[in-house]
């Protein structure tokens, strides 16, 4: 008994189902992958940098040993802030310059998407239309 619904896999094109479906998912975790390495790297870099920074600062202030010793420190506190804040500022724009690159290669990709399937579909279209011409005369 043959069941005439049954899948042949020899008869299955897989290559309008990779331009559409795979290659645009592929591309886009490829993307979403060198955006998360480069957040991270970034967040690394952060961290070591203010670790440093304490650090540093924890190491001054144990060899504070009088009251002279006490002012020098907390003048240079504010130095020391001062630099951290411009630290956090370059760090925020870092970060938000990796999400704006990131947003518009997933438009240039979402855009590449949509051209494809659209090309595909109209392929598809005047394939059918062709073998619609050339069976319904046949079927008269």
């Amino acid at each position: 008994m043959t069941n005439a619904f049954a899948f042949d896999a020899k008869q299955f094109d897989t290559t309008q189902l990779e331009s559409v479906f795979f290659a645009p998912a592929r591309a886009f975790a490829a993307l979403s992958v060198d955006y998360t390495e480069k957040l991270v790297n970034a967040q690394l870099e952060a961290t070591k940098a203010y670790a440093d920074v304490n650090l540093a600062q924890l190491r001054s202030l144990v060899e504070v040993k009088d009251a002279e010793g006490l002012k020098s420190y907390l003048e240079g506190q504010q130095q020391v802030a001062k630099e951290l804040t411009e630290r956090l500022k370059g760090d925020a724009e870092k970060v938000v310059a990796l999400q704006q690159d990131f947003v518009q290669e997933s438009q240039k990709l979402t855009e590449g998407s949509v051209k494809q399937a659209q090309e595909s579909v109209k392929q598809a279209t005047e394939t059918a239309s062709k073998a619609v011409k050339e069976v319904a005369p046949k079927a008269k």
